[in-house]
């Protein structure tokens, strides 16, 4: 069995739209890709790659870094960082006002427990 390691910030940010305007299933019927450049090119800070909204509010921002993404929610920070931690992913609170919470998608086996997160974020909105 050959075992894969996505680590392609681009092609992990594409996976996460693609869940997130894929399935219809649930909860995710009220999320959308929002603002998205198709161009964007990863940087090292991340570069905007688009946005999520829930029933048409923007939730989060998407970034893409070369090797992984980070989720900047704008919004349902405490649901995000709680299912964060839960979901085993990389979270951290950003000191800003008003303050954000950021979540990393290091891998893209990671994009399902990412698409979780948002979920709780949006739920708890």
């Amino acid at each position: 069995m050959v075992e894969e390691h996505l680590a392609d910030g681009r092609r992990i940010a594409q996976l996460l739209a693609s869940e997130i305007d894929g399935r219809t299933d649930g909860s995710l019927d009220t999320l959308s890709v929002t603002e998205a450049n198709p161009d964007v090119e990863p940087t090292a800070n991340g570069a905007f790659a688009y946005a999520v909204a829930a029933d048409g509010e923007r939730l989060a921002g998407v970034y893409v870094h070369p090797d992984r993404v980070h989720l900047e929610f704008d919004a349902g920070h405490e649901a995000a960082l709680t299912a964060a931690e839960s979901a085993t992913l990389r979270v951290r609170p950003k000191a800003t006002h008003p303050p954000k919470t950021l979540v990393f998608v290091e891998d893209g086996a990671a994009v399902k427990r990412a698409v979780a997160v948002i979920e709780s974020a949006a739920q708890s909105n």
